[in-house]
């Protein structure tokens, strides 16, 4: 292997300008990646550039540098870089060239996975919904429609990479590339198509000549060239499928996603290090978590069903931008202990020693003389001492040690010394106070709109039966109207009423039911099964009775085989007590709108802020159904990340200067049970082990980037869906700073200046 230096000489409105590339060629061999020649252990961290905004790449890039990675990893988003067919979007968030090209600044490689499906808990697994209204088309089989468009968009993604000049042979940073993901875990759903299609990607994606390795994560079968990689809790025990190629990990979970309804995971450092520590000591040499900083789904990209706002995830870097302590700084630690130890690792294969029940170390010789070892105890309950070489090791259970030269303890992963933070009931990295202000008394300044119930607009159109949502509103809106009547006259008597059961069963993923236009229930499903039956009891009067259910989509499906034909709205309504049979409605005819009415005026844009559209007045109305609010507030000194306090509501979606931060549902709480406030690291850890949050919302605090706000007013704009108060710390603003020495300071001032909200700095505190 060699490098070779490239002198590129550029000319600008007749200047020459001088610059030189380093163009550096990857390849790989049963150890290890091979950088220019080298042999090199990697670590590697997943940073979703759409999930933050481009003004903190650098500062979430800066921190995994600092916190021992080489390598950032990164979906691309089909869905939102080609919205339309034929029509692409690279900018603001989804600017993939600058992202890649800052990460190059930081001196950092980039494994670019282009997929195209991301899962990702990202809305539809990253496709765009056009392609399923392509006639004839089946996602991620030998269907020709599939594939053309798959290879179209892999082409645009490789040759604006190369147009960049972002590989690493031609200077760039991309050292890897990914077609498919995670193919292997659904590929039995597909058949004999499956293997095909397997077999087709892999070629399609050594065709576009990227001159780096490419990768397909969670698949046996990935035929060679094509490196199969590891993903999961644990890849200690992962073989590749060829003995030519490395053993690569390219999904190492950190924490897991967090879903309306459910309480908060979270994962132990212990056991994170733990699996890392057994990867490299069994031969591993490439390792990315999954996510090194995860961020936000903004908007309506959250995957589904009910997937959150916050994409957390326990990660080393918050989703403020914020390091986690003690994970970022126990991972970095490893990191160090693991580098010391790479001339060993790709240079030499390992012994293995038992060293008792449960005990093991795996050495590596750099020469007779010099070695490194890793020593392990993998009993999930007792600690031990063991002898190695000659010497007695302490070794606590569900740890290992790592002895960069045979003989010296630099790391143990079960004994964490980085600093912790306050939240955890530990010394003192993060300091937290909180000062909290009613806003009752700024009623006045909040103005609102109330919806109509049911058909809003001359958009509207009839069908028989029941339509299924999504092919119904293509995604444009999380909401569809369903309406239908029923005339009373000949089942009961004139001026009387009667009281019939109603049963409504929807695929998912929730719905208001009014009858008459009065709400008379309100179903949901949760994240497993979004599926759901709501009954209830109702009266119907004389004459004409209407059935108005507004049926709700809280993200589209991301994950599973087929999941792209998984349908959602209703599918059953059916009425019961009104004579000695029920009466089924699910094949009458139906009126549908789809979205809402706020949705059609633009009630969260900017230009309608000063709209007569608006009400205002010191009675505002709180806990009703379907009401949009509106106010003005003032933007906290300083440049630290903001946050938005929305316990107060029900559910819905909330806009600050027009841009979303994302759905909110805090009137939904996670099982009161299933908590525990010290998590036992020891012993294989899975997403349902480690919660906290029992009883209480998902999720309550809302993300609002720096760079949404403006000097002077700012516009929150809320849709509430089903009920709240906004006046009830609605705009408890979040100020969060960070400190010298890896002291994290949040603090919450929230002061009512006459019928504004001010959020005011921290001073500086001296920590020693």
């Amino acid at each position: 292997m060699f490098c070779t230096l490239i002198l590129a000489i550029l000319l600008f409105e007749g200047n020459f300008c001088c610059r030189t590339v380093v163009s550096t060629i990857v390849t790989y061999d049963s150890k290890a990646l091979v950088i220019d020649g080298k042999r090199r252990i990697l670590q590697s961290g997943s940073v979703h550039y759409p999930r933050t905004t481009p003004e903190v790449w650098p500062e979430i890039i800066r921190k995994a540098k600092e916190g021992g990675l080489d390598v950032i990893e990164t979906y691309v988003f089909w869905n939102y870089h080609e919205p339309v067919k034929g029509e692409y979007y690279f900018g603001g968030r989804f600017d993939l060239v600058r992202f890649v090209k800052e990460v190059h600044e930081a001196g950092l490689f980039v494994h670019l996975r282009i997929g195209p499906y991301a899962c990702a808990e990202w809305n539809y697994g990253g496709f765009p919904v056009w392609l399923h209204f392509i006639s004839g088309i089946q996602f991620r089989t030998t269907n020709s429609l599939f594939k053309k468009e798959m290879e179209l968009f892999l082409a645009k993604i490789v040759n604006l990479m190369k147009d960049e000049n972002l590989f690493a042979l031609q200077g760039g940073p991309i050292i890897l590339a990914q077609v498919e993901n995670e193919y292997g875990n659904v590929e039995g759903a597909y058949g004999v198509g499956g293997v095909l299609y397997v077999n087709w990607a892999a070629e399609t994606a050594v065709s576009l000549n990227t001159t780096v390795p490419w990768v397909m994560c969670a698949q046996a079968d990935a035929p060679d060239p094509i490196i199969n990689t590891c993903n999961g809790f644990y890849c200690d025990r992962f073989t590749p499928n060829s003995p030519f190629k490395p053993k690569m990990w390219t999904e190492n979970y950190v924490g897991w996603f967090l879903a309306f309804g459910y309480a908060v995971p979270f994962r132990p450092v212990e056991d994170l290090a733990f699996a890392v520590a057994r990867f490299f000591e069994t031969g591993g040499t490439f390792q990315n978590y999954y996510v090194y900083f995860g961020g936000t789904n903004f908007g309506r990209t959250a995957g589904g069903p009910l997937i959150a706002t916050s994409y957390d995830y326990d990660a080393p870097i918050n989703e403020y931008g914020l390091i986690n302590q003690p994970k970022w700084g126990h991972l970095r630690d490893l990191h160090i202990a693991i580098k010391k130890c790479e001339e060993h690792l790709v240079n030499a294969n390992s012994t293995q020693i038992s060293l008792g029940d449960n005990h093991e170390a795996h050495v590596y010789y750099k020469s007779s003389k010099e070695c490194a070892a890793f020593l392990a105890n993998y009993d999930s309950s007792s600690d031990a001492t063991v002898t190695f070489r000659g010497k007695s090791y302490f070794l606590p259970a569900w740890s290992v040690s790592i002895l960069p030269d045979c003989v010296n303890v630099i790391f143990n992963t079960a004994k964490v010394t980085s600093q912790v933070t306050v939240d955890d009931n530990s010394a003192f990295t993060r300091s937290i106070t909180m000062i909290g202000y009613s806003l009752s008394s700024s009623s006045s300044s909040w103005s609102w709109y109330k919806e109509k119930v049911g058909v809003w607009g001359n958009n509207s159109f009839d069908a028989s039966g029941l339509l299924e949502q999504i092919n119904t509103t293509r995604d444009t809106s999380d909401f569809l109207w369903y309406t239908t009547s029923i005339n009373m006259d000949e089942k009961i008597g004139q001026n009387e009423t009667k009281e019939v059961g109603l049963f409504v069963g929807s695929l998912g993923h929730a719905a208001l039911i009014f009858v008459n236009k009065r709400l008379v229930g309100f179903g949901y499903g949760i994240h497993d099964d979004a599926s759901f039956m709501l009954s209830a009891k109702v009266n119907l009067r004389t004459g004409s009775n209407t059935i108005d259910v507004l049926s709700m989509m809280i993200g589209l499906q991301n994950y599973g085989p087929w999941f792209d034909v998984q349908g959602a709205g209703l599918y059953s309504v059916v009425l019961t007590g009104l004579t000695d049979s029920k009466e089924d409605l699910s094949s009458a005819q139906w009126t549908y709108q789809v979205g809402v009415e706020g949705e059609f005026l633009g009630l969260e844009k900017e230009s309608l802020a000063n709209s007569s559209i608006w009400t205002r007045g010191s009675a505002i109305p709180i806990n009703h159904t379907l009401t949009w609010y509106k106010t003005a507030f003032l933007a906290p000194e300083g440049k630290g990340p903001v946050s938005l306090n929305l316990s107060g509501m029900g559910k819905g979606e909330a806009w600050v200067n027009g841009q979303s931060i994302g759905r909110y549902w805090s009137s939904y709480l996670s099982p009161s049970s299933g908590c525990s406030e010290d998590c036992d690291y020891r012993g294989t850890y899975d997403a349902s082990k480690c919660l906290k949050n029992c009883g209480q919302p998902a999720q309550t605090l809302y993300l609002v980037p720096r760079s949404w706000l403006q000097p002077g007013e700012n516009l929150l704009v809320i849709h509430e869906e089903l009920g709240g108060d906004p006046k009830q710390s609605i705009l408890s603003l979040e100020k969060v700073n960070e400190y010298a020495a890896m002291c994290q300071i949040r603090i919450f001032h929230r002061l009512i200046l006459g019928n504004r909200v001010s959020v005011l700095s921290p001073q500086h505190h001296n920590l020693g």
